[in-house]
């Protein structure tokens, strides 16, 4: 398993102030080093970035992120979208990968950061409220579009990373970016008829392998 060189200030900053922190407790006593032992290893698997392969049907959307689907909710209207919509909320916890990866394949079309509050990522406000990137991807066929992948901050989240800008081609699972520490992601696609949610509330996801979304194939 790698590590995401997002991460490698965090990794090589905090090695060395956890190591001089556990340096300094081992002249009280040898069991006071194991909490900081907990927190470096704790620091090095946030950062781990796993290599994810599968294999999906067309039309079918995979998950952006790791972590436990918070929301289901099918919106009148999106202004991303230009129409109906179905959003997919998902928590990500500082023990989830935090690597970030295109539900679909397709060019990137539009990104747009905006500033905002740190609410915690479970809130149903911090969608709409908190620090965001938002990525809009023109799906390949047979997909319908356009699709919104929203990268949002949470309590603890103060970086958002996203290496994609416009014209960017990505392929379905392809990583694109990182939300550093407890964060949300969102999947927004157009409610065309037939189009399918294959998660539940509550259930755990995994970026770039579990099938989050299928839509309708042409003639179908």
């Amino acid at each position: 398993m790698g590590l995401a060189r997002e991460g490698l200030r965090e990794m090589v900053l905090g090695s060395i102030a956890l190591g001089l922190a556990a340096w300094g407790l081992s002249y009280l006593h040898w069991l006071a080093v194991v909490p900081v032992a907990a927190v470096w290893i704790w620091l090095i698997t946030f950062f781990r970035d796993p290599r994810r392969v599968a294999q999906f049907e067309p039309g079918q959307m995979c998950s952006p992120a790791d972590g436990k689907v918070t929301e289901i909710t099918r919106l009148d209207y999106h202004e991303e979208v230009g129409g109906a919509a179905i959003r997919v909320g998902i928590f990500l916890s500082i023990f989830n990968v935090h690597i970030n990866r295109a539900p679909c394949g397709g060019v990137v079309s539009k990104v747009t950061y905006q500033k905002g509050k740190f609410l915690d990522a479970r809130d149903p406000d911090s969608g709409q409220l908190n620090e965001a990137n938002t990525l809009v991807i023109q799906p390949e066929a047979p997909c319908c579009g356009p699709v919104v992948v929203r990268q949002v901050a949470g309590l603890i989240a103060r970086r958002i990373i996203c290496h994609a800008s416009v014209g960017t081609g990505l392929g379905r699972g392809e990583r694109f970016g990182m939300i550093k520490f407890g964060s949300r992601t969102e999947l927004i696609v157009p409610d065309v008829a037939g189009t399918e949610v294959m998660v539940g509330i509550g259930q755990s996801v995994r970026a770039g392998t579990t099938l989050v979304l299928a839509q309708p194939l042409p003639n179908r």
